[in-house]
């Protein structure tokens, strides 16, 4: 059933309908605000939580990346600072939201900033790889809210240019995942130097790695709330294991899954690797780019851009885009090499099948390979029955579908590795088809 937005009548009063965001109690200007954005059916974890949220409880989200977490939190955000028409003081922002990525805190402040301009609030993104001097300017300039990394925002606390006395909602998203990067120790700080009569709302997938006792030292008589339990599979996903040979037919059944016409992401373990392998693709005439550690904050936004605007197809990248790349439309990950653990295949599987989408993930295993993928699927609890490929087999053509055109490869400059402080100037050199057998199909859910 698709949901109904809310209508305004003549007098501009709002009718809702069931199960509508204005039935869950969001104001009226942040409904307008998402009609305008085409969004109009709230997901379950909205659903389930919004209620709470608005109301000013704490609560304790737990849901999988691509499960509708962002606006969970961004709307009652907006809500509460905007109802009382105050502004903040340079230095003191009233709502603050921890991201573990650069990536993800980019793409929070995306959706965060439509919400907090319908109440004339500014928004600001605080995070290391970049000049301070902006993120500085913004914040003396009295931004509302700030989306940050918890490593950037110490250092402005530390150098006396953000204080935290004014917050009055602060979110933490992705915890677990700040865990996995050991940054529990920065974000503990960090949320002790915010007020404790202030709203807290944290999300993570699973409440493991410290996560629990964030939960227990700063969130007061939380409501919790769980969509999904954190191991199962992303709805509509369905799930390949295609073994070969040797390297020399994964390099080519590498080739042929990423020359479809839609987007696609390739997951490797190293650094170097991802960027060898985009290189090659584009080379082969299949515009690719890379996404790893590595890069420069300005060239992972160069990056980023062009795989979401189509001129990139196909993104090569290391688990740093596991969680936080939210690109809608992806219609395949591949595992070009298995995850080391089974989190982490459910976190890069999940940059398909969003939102109520349906996707394919393809995991490469060679014979050495084959007994620890099976562990890790079992882990992960997806059922599969692995098939030997190669570039001519049936399931393979229907997951790539329709071949994109040759793209005659640009010479572009090396993408620049970041710098750290202090040690100097070196540069490194260096369309979906139907579906094939072996699949693991995890049945789609309605919204």
């Amino acid at each position: 059933m698709r949901l109904v937005a809310p209508r305004s009548d003549a007098h501009g009063k709002h009718h809702v309908t069931q199960n509508s965001f204005g039935a869950l109690g969001v104001p009226a200007r942040l409904v307008d605000s998402l009609t305008a954005s085409g969004i109009t059916s709230p997901f379950p974890i909205q659903t389930s939580t919004l209620p709470d949220s608005l109301a000013g409880r704490d609560v304790l989200g737990r849901g999988r990346t691509g499960s509708g977490k962002t606006l969970a939190f961004s709307l009652p955000l907006a809500a509460r600072l905007g109802a009382d028409g105050r502004r903040a003081r340079a230095g003191h922002p009233r709502g603050l939201v921890l991201a573990p990525t650069r990536e993800l805190a980019t793409q929070i402040a995306a959706v965060v900033g439509p919400l907090a301009a319908a109440y004339g609030l500014t928004t600001t993104t605080v995070f290391g790889g970049v000049n301070q001097n902006r993120q500085v300017a913004a914040l003396e300039a009295g931004a509302d809210i700030v989306v940050a990394c918890p490593g950037r925002l110490e250092d402005l606390m530390k150098q006396g240019f953000v204080a935290l006395d004014a917050v009055e909602v602060t979110v933490l998203d992705e915890a677990d995942h700040m865990a996995d990067l050991g940054f529990l120790p920065g974000v503990t700080r960090i949320m002790a130097a915010t007020p404790t009569t202030g709203q807290r709302l944290l999300f993570s997938a699973t409440l493991d790695n410290g996560v629990d006792k964030l939960v227990a030292r700063f969130l007061d008589n939380p409501v919790r709330h769980a969509v999904d339990e954190a191991s199962s599979p992303v709805a509509a996903m369905t799930h390949h294991v295609f073994e070969v040979a040797d390297v020399e037919h994964k390099r080519a059944l590498v080739e042929r899954l990423a020359s479809g016409t839609g987007r696609r992401i390739l997951f490797m373990r190293t650094k170097h690797q991802a960027k060898k392998l985009a290189k090659q693709l584009t080379a082969a005439g299949i515009p690719s780019v890379d996404l790893h550690g590595n890069l420069s904050q300005p060239a992972r936004d160069r990056n980023l851009k062009a795989f979401s605007d189509g001129t990139a197809k196909v993104l090569v990248a290391t688990d740093v885009a596991a969680r936080g790349v939210h690109v809608d439309g992806i219609e395949l990950v591949v595992h070009v090499d298995p995850p080391a653990e089974h989190k982490a295949y459910l976190h890069r599987s999940g940059r398909t099948a969003r939102a109520g989408s349906e996707g394919d993930v393809v995991t490469l295993v060679l014979p050495e390979q084959r007994k620890d993928t099976r562990d890790l699927l079992r882990k992960a609890a997806i059922k599969v029955q692995p098939r030997p490929v190669s570039v001519d087999s049936a399931e393979v053509a229907a997951l790539v579908g329709e071949v994109a055109a040759y793209v005659e490869p640009v010479a572009v400059a090396p993408s620049q590795p970041q710098r750290r402080p202090g040690t100097g100037a070196g540069r490194r050199r260096g369309g979906r088809g139907g579906r094939g057998r072996g699949a693991a199909r995890t049945p789609a859910r309605s919204h």
